[in-house]
């Protein structure tokens, strides 16, 4: 565990520094999957050979002096929804367990000009939506913290899987919370870049006017060098917006003095659904902010709920469109779980999803209005700790508040603040203005440090 203790900064350094080889970054990873990971199933397919070829590759530029930037010699892991030239992109499906990829995704790519080693493909819902289910071609990624716990999702598997140790950064999507909800649950940070931010391109749509592409990753620093390399403008991708990316590194540790904080306390305050624990983790937070120099004062944000259902009208329109010609001719193909949230939205007629539509641009005004006189919003992620497997709660009842934010576009990273006395992790999600990923980052990694849980060792896995 030596190596893989290290930040992607610390291993960077190492790497240049001949103190190790890119080799033997790789190799203690996939030793740590190879002994563990019959108990988490964060991954569906390892590629060994190909990502110790590529370490050696990484070795032997470094030695010539051809250094690739941030991530060069960094493994790394990709929800199989993304494009990897050569390999399957399953979705965790039976429908696309023969489909193998023509080319990377637009992301994958990029972490490939940047040297990063594949290590391989990770768990997640089937198609991004349905999940936690047992009847798909591959078990359920599970909680690294407790096993009988499940990870959050879609993103299962990227998140189980810095959390398990196994490595620092993975790739993960975000619909309606898709990356902050498993971050959360695993104790591990999950940046939802701003609409646009990233290139979805070669990734499989789930909902193509909320899908964002980002990462998880072990801190709010390792974070922000993945983004570092993950972002930019695609011409290829109608989504992307073709705006500057800045270093996402420079101002990390500038802390919170003199930044406006708001806090959409109606959003979560009297939920029931909202555990002491939870509460008790805000409160702290906030406490932490404000004796730090931030200026934290409420704010109000149109009704939580208005948010939940323009996010569920649009994904199930969406949704529904994408995979209908399958539907009707692969029903039985499909696990219990998607195909039943998949078929909802041929309920949703062109005037609901117009009518979704348009109230999501006021939606959006609403928290742009808020952002106009704060730096940043901070607000819930988890109400509660990670449900078990026996609890069959489903998605749409999981005690989350991710989905706002895919509605408004606007970034937004969860970061763990602490343990609630289950022993299984707490978070709270920074929410920041459209293209402002570096000033969502500062504050997270003030919260990171305050809370002290950069400090906390890995959970211990059990070997299977």
């Amino acid at each position: 565990m030596t190596l893989l203790a290290l930040s992607v900064a610390q291993l960077g350094r190492g790497l240049r520094t001949g103190a190790f080889t890119a080799e033997d970054v790789t190799r203690a990873a996939l030793d740590r999957i190879a002994a563990l990971d019959g108990a988490v199933h964060a991954f569906i397919r390892v590629e060994e050979e190909a990502a110790i070829a590529a370490a050696r590759q990484v070795d032997a530029e470094l030695r010539a002096g051809h250094d690739r930037g941030l991530l060069h010699g960094i493994p790394y892991a990709t929800k199989d929804i993304y494009n990897v030239a050569g390999l399957p992109t399953t979705c965790h499906s039976r429908l696309r367990l023969d489909h193998v990829a023509a080319a990377d995704a637009a992301v994958t790519a990029r972490l490939r000009e940047g040297g990063a080693v594949l290590l391989g493909k990770l768990a997640t819902f089937e198609f991004a939506l349905g999940g936690t289910s047992f009847d798909l071609p591959f078990p359920p990624a599970r909680n690294p913290w407790n096993l009988t716990h499940i990870p959050g999702g879609s993103s299962s598997g990227s998140a189980a899987a810095v959390a398990a140790g196994y490595l620092r950064v993975a790739t993960a999507s975000c619909t309606s919370g898709s990356i902050r909800g498993p971050a959360a649950w695993c104790g591990v940070a999950g940046l939802k870049p701003s609409f646009g931010r990233v290139s979805r391109r070669g990734v499989f749509p789930l909902s193509w006017t909320m899908d964002h592409c980002g990462p998880i990753a072990r801190s709010v620093e390792d974070a922000a060098i993945a983004l570092q390399v993950m972002a930019g403008h695609d011409p290829l991708d109608p989504g992307s917006i073709n705006r500057p990316v800045p270093d996402y590194t420079v101002g990390l540790e500038r802390g919170v003095r003199g930044l406006h904080i708001g806090v959409p306390r109606d959003f979560f305050e009297d939920l029931p659904s909202m555990t002491a624990d939870a509460r008790a983790g805000i409160a702290g937070t906030l406490a932490r902010l404000r004796s730090e120099g931030a200026v934290v004062r409420d704010v109000a944000l149109p009704d939580l709920a208005r948010f939940i259902a323009c996010s569920r009208v649009i994904m199930a329109a969406e949704s529904f469109a994408i995979h209908r010609r399958d539907l009707a001719r692969h029903l039985d193909d499909y696990g219990e779980v998607a195909a039943g949230r998949f078929i909802q939205g041929a309920g949703i007629s062109a005037a609901d999803y117009l009518d979704a539509q348009r109230l999501r641009g006021s939606l959006a005004a609403a928290v742009d209005a808020a952002l106009r006189e704060n730096n940043v919003l901070v607000t819930a992620i988890s109400l509660a700790t990670a449900p078990s497997f026996r609890s069959q709660l489903g998605p749409v009842s999981w005690p989350l508040q991710a989905s706002p934010f895919n509605v408004s576009g606007h970034p937004a990273l969860s970061v763990p603040i602490g343990l609630g006395c289950d022993g299984l992790p707490l978070a709270v999600q920074i929410v920041g203005r459209p293209f402002d990923e570096a000033g969502v980052l500062r504050v997270g990694r003030a919260i990171e440090r305050m809370s002290g849980w950069d400090l906390l060792p890995l959970p211990k896995v059990p070997a299977p």
